[in-house]
Order: C-alpha cells, then structure tokens, then sequence
C-alpha cells in the first residue's frame, strides 16, 4: 500500500509538475501546480469526489515532482510530458498539427496554393482554416474575384499559351505575359487584403477603378470591376460576423452525453466565419467539464496558431494560459470565460455544434455496434469479439504489389492502426505469396507480444487464400485466433460475399440487407481502399523513377534541371533532341542518349 506522508511531508510549496506512477512503473497522470503541496495533497483527502480520481489514486505506487519557476513553465512542461507519456488518466487530444492554409508564394507572380506543414519564409500564410474543403472554396473564390493563378512553377515557367482556367476566367494568365506584373501584384494585393477581411477597402480601390474605366469609355474593364465588387458582396453578406470587435477569434463550447465528451471550435478569421471543427478526447471517462476544457486549450493551442480572443463558455482559471500563450504567439492573447452580447450567441451556437457532433457519434456507435452483434450472431462468433483485422492485396498485372491491413476496434475504423506492406521477392502475381508474406511480417510481431491481438481476420479471397493465413497463424502460433476467407461471388456483386471458415466445408452467405453483411463490407471495402491507394503511389514512383533515374550520366541536379526545364517528366518525353541539349549540364551526345532511353 502506497503511503503519501514522506513524499507530502517535504514537498515544497512553490509551483511545478507532479508524475502519479503505478508498479508497473509507466506514468499515469502528470498534472501541473501553483502550490505543489497543497495540489499534491488534495489527492490523499477522505472522501474524493470523483470516482475516476479515487480510481486513479489507488493505482499510484509513487509520484515524482520538478519544481519550476512559474506556474506559466510548469504548464508548458506539463504540456511536453503528456505528449511524451501520454498517460492513462489524462484526458487526450488528438495533436492536430496539420491545419490547412492559404499560401500567396513570394513569386514575381504570386501564386495562390493550398499549404499544410512547415511554413516557409517569403510566403504569406492565410488561417488556420477547420478544414482543407473550406480552405478549397476561398480558393475557387479567390479565383473567381483575383483571378490569381494556382499552378506549379515548373508548369508556369514552361507554358506557352494560356491553360483553360484562363480561358473560363480564373486566371488572367501571367505566365504568356496576358497581364503586367503591377497589375497582378495589386490583385494579389486585394486578395491578401480580403483575406484579412478588409473588404471595404478593396471593394473601395475596386469602385476607383471601375469609374476610371468608364470615364475612359474601357466599359468591359468596367464590367470586369463591377463583377468582382458584385462577388466581394455576396461573400460579405453571407459569411461576415460584423458584430465582433476582433477579425480573428477562436470560439470553443463543451458538451458531454453518455459519458462521453465532444469540443467544437468554431474558428473567425479576417472576420469571416471559416467553420467549425469537433474534437472527441480520449480517457475522459469520469472527466468533469473544467478538466476536459482545460486540457483541450493547454494541447491544442500549445505548440499551435492563436488568435488574439478565445471565448469558452467555462469558468477557468486562465491567468497562466493566457501568459504562455501570449509569449508563443509574440503579442496579447485574451481567453474571455464570461461572453456577453453576440460573443455569447456565438458561444450558443458552438455549444449546439458539439451536442449535435456527440449525438450523432454516438449514433453511429450504436448502429455499429447492432452491426457486429449481427455478425457475430450470423457467423456464431464468441461474444467477445471486438476487434476486426482485415487483409488485401493489390497490383497491376503483378506490378507494385502492396498489402493492406486495416482495423476495426472500438466500434469503428482505426486509421491510426492501419498498415501497408511492400512485397518483393515473390514471382509477380503470386497472390498467395504476397498475402503469406504480409500476414507472416504481422502476426509474427503479435505472437512476441508487439501489438494488439486480434480477435478475427478476414482474409479478402476464396479458400486458397485462406489456406495460406492457416498456414501462418499455425508457423508464428496464433491458431486460437478465428480466420474468415472472403470470396466476392459469382458475379462480384455487392451482397453476394460467400465467407469460407477453416473448420467447414461449406460457404456462408448472407442476405444484402443484413446488418452484420454491411459492416464485412464497410471493413473489406476499407481494405481494399488502403490497399489500391499505396500499389498507385508505388507504381508511379517505380515508373518515374525507371525513367530517368536509370540512365547513366544523369544524375540528381541534371535530373533536377531536365524536370524543371520541361515541367515534369511528360515534358522531357516529348522534347526534342535540340531541346534537350539547351538545357545547362547537358550536351548533344548525352541529349541523344535520353532522347533514345525515353522511346
């Protein structure tokens, strides 16, 4: 039994991090501390009043403490540590790095992309957008309004006449020299300005020019003006939040149904209205809604881009957020936990986005959930049956084998679970061969106890596959573990699956509207997903690469030079000799020799 006392009775009374660790020695909550002893000591009170605290406790074999200068550090070192640990009793967030962008690139002709990563200098960077469809539509809008070009550099410095999207006016073609560059600049100019949400001043500069046109009777330049000023005002009238008093904020709501939790965030940027995103965190069984918020702002905005305002609907103490935050981000970072006026209507309907998220989850868990009951009930699987693996193979006529293994667990797909397997060494074709190699460098690992174990495997194919995953399982010593061969029928239709078991002799069907048939397909479709998407990528780069890696006398930097000289690999293709030959590092008898390697 875990005694408290000595480590209590020397604990300082200064901020800090505190460890809780079980005897397996893996650490199960980090938590952070204005006053490490009193914190540390409210947790071996009579009397906790949370099930999920006195659960936690009573699994501590000891605590670990570092003592820091601030409250503010300790909260960023709090931060680093769930990360690293992430610990059974801390509520966690999926780290969501990614975010999309817009990017306008430091080009003497801008271009207009979409960018998710490392940010690079020279560019400007428009958001964080909720999600790459919204960041998609401002750019068609974009397009439409600036018309601002949205190609490669290496299409742009090879074009000789104008690409569609300036023929159906998305692009005023700056790559045949259609516009001057001071007139694409201030396009760029107002693009950057509304995505700033400083419409007014670019509908202004607009209305300037449109009157000068027809003043020098240029009445179809006029148009043009009076089109984008048109535009610039529907988006306005239907995307603009013109009742706060800040163009970019954050707006965060919490919501919890059956024990389970859901965080929307609804992100204003440049004084539009982006979206909303929900969040769904992990070990929040028992977590009260403080705990759940408070670990959403401290994982989210840690390492990530902050507005100027977050507005959450929850009384937090948010002294120490809002000093980490306001040093990462180099200027003032407001959290308002009190909204009044259309910050709290705004607020409202957060929180009506997060309870309408949690309730359709839990609806979809729960016809999941029916969905495996009736296939187990379908196949006579033991009722515990749970987690779902499921396995693919995918080529061309041999070419790029790849396997696929997806995961159903939890009562839905894990993405994060699934995996791919490249397969060489095999005779091309040879279906068997690659499922025995992929199924072997899988289940070898979960035999020595790496990995989860799972509780069925479908095998997509007839009897001969599954043949081969008996084969395996019986090698690496995973026997126990029940094997289920998918064949697609005679026709290869959606409902007409025959499933082929070890131990019978005859097929399984069932009928297209049963429950348990639709969740096999959602999981074999899956897989067969997975699958095709990887043998695609590695067959393209197995062709690029044949090409014009193989050809000696070519190597990195005149490879690099041929492909940005012709805009890609269908460009030097389709080159000439001569033409090959202008390019620096080239001559005429090696410009033959490529010629000759490429047809």
């Amino acid at each position: 039994m875990f005694d408290p006392k000595p480590i209590l009775k020397n604990l300082p009374n200064l901020p800090g991090v505190y460890r809780m660790i079980n005897t397996q020695d893996e650490v199960i909550y980090v938590g952070k501390a204005r006053d490490l002893k009193k914190r540390v000591s409210s947790y071996f009170q009579k009397n906790l009043p949370s099930a999920r605290t006195r659960l936690m406790v009573s699994n501590i074999a000891r605590i670990e403490t570092t003592v820091t200068r601030s409250e503010a550090e300790a909260l960023l070192l709090e931060n680093n540590l769930i990360k690293g640990f992430m610990p059974r009793y801390n509520v966690l967030f999926r780290d969501d790095k990614s975010y999309p962008y817009i990017a306008l690139t430091g080009d003497a002709f801008p271009r207009l992309a979409f960018h998710r990563g490392a940010q690079r200098k020279g560019n400007s960077y428009f958001g964080p957008f909720p999600n790459a469809v919204a960041v998609r539509e401002s750019i068609q809008l974009l397009q439409k309004v600036f018309r601002l070009r949205t190609c490669e550099n290496t299409v742009f410095a090879n074009r000789s006449r104008p690409c569609l999207l300036h023929q159906i006016e998305r692009c005023t073609a700056p790559c045949v020299g259609f516009i001057t560059e001071e007139d694409y600049r201030r396009d760029v100019m107002h693009a950057s300005l509304f995505l700033q949400g400083k419409e007014q001043q670019v509908m202004d500069e607009l209305g300037e020019k449109m009157n000068e046109a027809a003043e020098q009777m240029e009445y179809e330049l006029a148009a043009v003006y009076r089109d984008r000023i048109q535009s610039l005002r529907q988006v306005q009238a239907r995307q603009f939040v013109s009742d706060f008093n800040v163009s970019d904020a954050d707006v965060i709501a919490c919501a919890e149904l059956q024990g389970q939790w859901c965080v929307n965030l609804v992100m204003i940027r440049g004084g539009h209205h982006l979206g909303d995103k929900s969040f769904f965190p992990r070990n929040a069984d028992g977590a009260d809604l403080e705990t759940t918020m408070q670990a959403f702002l401290e994982q989210h905005y840690m390492a990530g881009a902050i507005p100027p305002l977050l507005i959450v609907g929850v009384p937090l103490e948010t002294e120490a957020l809002e000093e980490v935050f306001s040093e990462q981000a180099g200027r003032k970072i407001k959290i308002n936990t009190n909204p009044i006026g259309d910050k709290r209507v705004w607020l409202k309907m957060a929180q009506t986005n997060a309870e309408l998220a949690l309730s359709q989850r839990i609806a979809q868990q729960t016809n999941q959930q029916a969905r495996l009951q009736a296939l187990r009930e379908a196949l006579d699987l033991p009722e515990g049956t749970e987690r779902i693996e499921c396995f693919d193979i995918s080529h061309t006529m041999g070419e790029a084998t790849v396997a696929s293994c997806v995961v159903f667990d939890k009562g839905n797909m894990q993405n994060s679970e699934y995996r791919r397997y490249n397969i060489t060494g095999i005779t091309p074709g040879d279906d068997y061969a690659a499922m025995r190699d992929a199924l072997t460098r899988r289940y070898r690992k979960v035999a020595a106890g790496e990995g989860k174990r799972p509780d069925l495997v479908f095998i997509d194919g007839g009897k001969g596959q599954l043949g081969v995953a008996v084969e395996v399982m019986n090698e690496v010593g995973l026997a126990d573990i029940q094997l289920v061969g998918i064949a697609k029928g005679e026709e290869r239709k959606p409902g007409l699956e025959q499933m082929f078991f070890p131990e019978r002799e005859e097929s399984i069907g069932l009928k297209k509207d049963h429950p348990g048939l639709h969740l096999l397909q959602q999981i074999r479709d899956e897989a067969h997903r997975f699958a095709i998407t990887g043998h695609r990528a590695k067959r393209g780069k197995a062709r690029m690469h044949s090409s014009l890696e193989d050809i000696s006398g070519i190597g990195a930097k005149r490879r690099k030079s041929l492909l940005t000289r012709f805009g890609g690999l269908d460009g030097v293709k389709n080159a000439s000799v001569d033409e090959i030959a202008q390019v620096d590092g080239i001559s005429q008898a090696l410009a033959q020799k490529i010629y000759e390697e490429l047809h």
